[in-house]
């Protein structure tokens, strides 16, 4: 199963069309059950490469493209985003809201099914045993990447275990289920104890398009550091580092049109006529696509530009600015002193160039190296080791300029934490941090979305949103209430209902 690259269109588009519900279900007469859906281990597979079509990190970068300080308008721009992003808008109403839940219980859904299915299915022999078993782990640990991705959106405080996450649904609903939201805890048990059986089943590979051990080290990564248990988070990430080394400057521009894998763990695979090869919905989160058309219609088309504040961050020694400035951009002298800045100032992103025979399609780095180099300098600022979270920083930007960078000196914990949330900012340009990275590391860093004042006064922009604002955590969608109105009562702070 490792060792080849699937067709996912048409089994995708099975699995889209038999199992997309939402966090409730309606038991229909002549519905295809589990029992007949999957007979034998090759049916499973076919389930599980399903459920890879379920993810997609495009809303994500059209999230944080939107909603924090990414981006400005772009000279194609027909009113994208003015009366959301632009303005920080964000209510129980707005597409990221019911996008981001609806899509993540598609998501469960999907999961939960074929994780159930699996129990009827008996393999003929030791092969399809192991067989089965690298599925199931496969389908654990998908499932808790998607309740983690819910989390991290929905929940005010991943540190707080008495904090309200999502729904907890490792099961198949019927409609006569009305849940109510789960703690944080109750949430991380759940995916703790997903990518423990994960790890357990979970065959060896090295394939980074499919889930492995090293995904599930990954997520544990991650996950540790939103929660701010560093001696675990720097643990895991240091050992992720010693097999995943840093891309070098011409490894690192080739990863990103998909030619190079060095520093990858994990990515989500796009193919020319697959099921995400069309144009995305412009200047929204809802849907998904060419991960480049989140900011461009085609070709030298941008509705949204990068933004100043971003751009000035950027030095041009550095093979980030390559990859992220497009080369087709004009770049002002003198940004602040131009007779037209919308045309005298084009800063086109080119972080999704596409592959050959599309452009802006490309495959969706989920894990990186750098992401655990990254967190390694999370956790020693977080025990006071600035002069180590310095010379980590240094290393990463030794890769990236090709040549010794002077080492940084930090004064305070703020000043550490200000130096690796604007490190993170251009590290992970367009690849949907940023709104998370401000939420959890602004108010330690005194950092939340700013917006170049050119970029504000020029677009009617709003110029800042304070990392302590409510809009960093998403509210529970309205949509969501017609079925479930006692869930009013849980929801986030901020929103009115």
């Amino acid at each position: 199963m490792k060792n080849k690259i699937y067709n996912l269109t048409i089994v995708v588009m099975i699995a889209i069309f038999s199992s997309c519900e939402n966090a409730i279900d309606i038991t229909q007469v002549g519905r295809v059950t589990a029992d007949v859906a999957y007979t034998n281990v090759s049916e499973l597979k076919d389930g599980l490469i399903g459920t890879y079509g379920f993810f997609d990190l495009t809303r994500e970068v059209a999230m944080a493209v939107t909603y924090t300080d990414e981006t400005a308008e772009g000279t194609e721009n027909g009113g994208q985003g003015r009366t959301t992003g632009s303005i920080f808008n964000l209510n129980a109403g707005s597409a990221a809201a019911s996008t981001f839940w609806t899509n993540g219980y598609d998501r469960l859904n999907a999961l939960n099914r074929l994780i159930e299915a699996a129990d009827l299915v008996e393999p003929a022999n030791a092969t399809e045993t192991a067989e089965k078993n690298d599925i199931l782990g496969q389908a654990h640990a998908l499932r808790a990447y998607a309740n983690f991705q819910m989390v991290s959106y929905f929940s005010t405080d991943y540190t707080n275990d008495d904090a309200l996450a999502v729904l907890k649904v490792d099961f198949v609903p019927s409609i006569a289920d009305k849940l109510l939201r789960s703690t944080n805890k109750e949430l991380f048990d759940l995916i703790g104890d997903d990518l423990t059986k994960a790890a357990s089943l979970i065959a060896d590979q090295s394939n980074p398009i499919f889930v492995s051990k090293d995904f599930v080290t990954a997520l544990r990564a991650r996950m540790a550091a939103y929660r701010q248990d560093y001696t675990t988070a720097e643990t895991l990430a240091s050992s992720l580092m010693t097999k995943y080394p840093l891309a070098n400057r011409t490894q690192y521009r080739l990863m990103f049109v998909d030619e190079d894998n060095t520093e990858i763990i994990f990515k989500l695979q796009r193919d020319v006529n697959g099921i995400y090869d069309n144009q995305p919905g412009s200047g929204t989160v809802a849907a998904t696509g060419w991960i480049g058309g989140v900011t461009l219609f085609g070709a030298n088309t941008p509705y949204y530009e990068i933004g100043r504040s971003l751009f000035n961050l950027i030095d041009p020694s550095d093979v980030r600015y390559n990859v992220i400035v497009d080369p087709v951009s004009i770049v002002a002298p003198d940004y602040t002193n131009t007779a037209n800045y919308r045309t005298e100032d084009v800063l086109q992103v080119n972080k999704y160039p596409g592959k050959p025979g599309q452009v802006l399609l490309n495959d969706n780095k989920v894990f990186r190296s750098s992401e655990m180099h990254l967190i390694v300098v999370e956790a020693k600022i977080s025990r006071n080791d600035l002069t180590g979270a310095a010379l980590d920083i240094k290393t990463l930007r030794d890769a990236r300029f090709g040549t010794a960078q002077t080492l940084p000196v930090y004064g305070s914990q703020q000043e550490a934490y200000a130096a690796l949330l604007n490190e993170r900012r251009v590290e992970f340009a367009f690849e949907g941090h940023r709104w998370k990275d401000i939420k959890r590391l602004g108010v330690r860093a005194n950092q939340g979305a700013e917006r170049d004042p050119i970029d504000v006064a020029e677009f009617g922009m709003t110029a800042t949103l304070a990392p302590n604002d409510y809009r960093f955590t998403l509210p529970i969608p309205l949509v969501e209430f017609n079925a479930n109105p006692e869930l009013r009562a849980q929801q986030n702070p901020g929103y009115n209902n």
